[in-house]
């Protein structure tokens, strides 16, 4: 099969949750035998000369790096690019590009969606741009022909609100990694093993970093917290947020993947995740694949995982968070194993297969 792919800012190593599902699903596929091109946007593509990865095609499109542009303008793009190209299969990731779907299937095109989660709860949107992705989970969740959710949140939210009832529930995976026994990377940002706490994530408001932020400034533990990731789209928020982890001590990383982002996962002593909104959070996972103690809000896609109900804490109370952070310090599990929950669900080969058969549903 030609499949065309659309939402992502692109592959390889590119930071986000739907970049990383689509860097690790679609070479999976495209060794299955199929075509795969992923159409990225141009403003996340360090070498636009690069042209395939890992046996996957790769289509650079020109897209504003202005946040309520950038998705609509660029995915508008790609369908036309795919109309041209006539794939068997568009398939369009994430509420916001999904606002295109009626036009992809004006066009005669075969489409199959993944909703990655209500973006339109992020705090980082305005009432305008809120009303654009709700409207992008209604045309995709009505005009698609398949539609892939990676939650049963996500599954119950399309149920009630568009009474869709065939939507197939395909996870999130990981990779199990080795860990690593090298520390260069995080001896060059000051830390040493087991001596510190991570979080990871875009610095956007429902990720909840700043009340992370506060409850750490306001204990008295002898680890730094070290804070992976930084903002698309550099934001009042985001600068306030960087001024609020200097002022606590926080080290802050900015992107990294590869070695680096190995090494912090390998040594850290405890995963925290703060957020008010997730679909399925690939960094937890990937917390998990390291067999991390993991602190984490109770909001519904984490609740979803079926954690110990001692590493969920109330999402937004720094009070919560403060005492969580505490009491799990104090008894922390020296052997966790979380492989098996790892290789059973939320594994790679297994979700490209399952992928691979909603494709097939739609074949002439």
């Amino acid at each position: 099969m030609k499949i065309i792919v659309l939402g992502t800012r692109g592959i390889p190593n590119v930071l986000g949750g739907v970049e990383t599902h689509c860097e690790q699903l679609y070479p999976r596929i495209a060794a299955q035998g199929h075509n795969i091109t992923v159409i990225t946007r141009t403003p996340y593509v360090v070498d636009k000369t690069k042209k395939h990865h890992s046996g996957v095609n790769l289509k650079h499109i020109y897209a504003p790096k202005h946040k309520s542009l950038e998705a609509v303008v660029h995915t508008f793009l790609g369908v036309l690019y795919a109309a041209y190209k006539r794939p068997d299969i568009l398939h369009i990731h994430a509420v916001g590009p999904m606002l295109l779907t009626p036009l992809a299937k004006l066009f005669g095109l075969k489409v199959v969606i993944t909703n990655h989660g209500p973006d339109y709860d992020r705090q980082k949107w305005g009432k305008s741009a809120k009303i654009l992705l709700k409207t992008g989970e209604r045309f995709g969740t009505i005009f698609a022909n398949k539609v892939i959710v990676i939650s049963n949140v996500i599954n119950s939210i399309l149920k009630k609100k568009y009474n869709r009832k065939d939507a197939v529930l395909i996870y999130n995976g990981v990779i199990i990694p080795k860990p690593t026994a090298d520390i260069d990377y995080i001896k060059s940002i000051g830390v040493k093993k087991d001596n510190y706490l991570i979080a990871v994530g875009r610095f956007v408001e429902e990720k909840g970093f700043s009340d992370l932020i506060k409850a750490y400034k306001a204990i008295n533990v002898p680890y730094k917290l070290v804070l992976v990731g930084n903002a698309d789209h550099e934001t009042t928020y985001s600068k306030r947020l960087k001024n609020e982890a200097i002022d606590a001590g926080v080290i802050l990383t900015g992107f990294i993947k590869g070695e680096a982002l190995h090494q912090i996962f390998s040594h850290a002593k405890l995963f925290i995740m703060p957020s008010y909104h997730e679909g399925l959070p690939i960094a937890l996972l990937e917390a998990m694949s390291y067999n991390l103690n993991v602190l984490v809000s109770d909001i519904p896609a984490n609740l979803e995982i079926a954690l110990n109900e001692k590493c969920y804490f109330e999402v937004g109370n720094i009070e919560s968070i403060k005492s969580s952070i505490l009491k799990t310090l104090e008894t922390l599990e020296k052997s966790i194993d979380y492989s098996k929950l790892m290789n059973d669900i939320y594994n790679w080969n297994k979700i490209a297969k399952q992928t691979i058969e909603v494709y097939k549903t739609l074949q002439s």
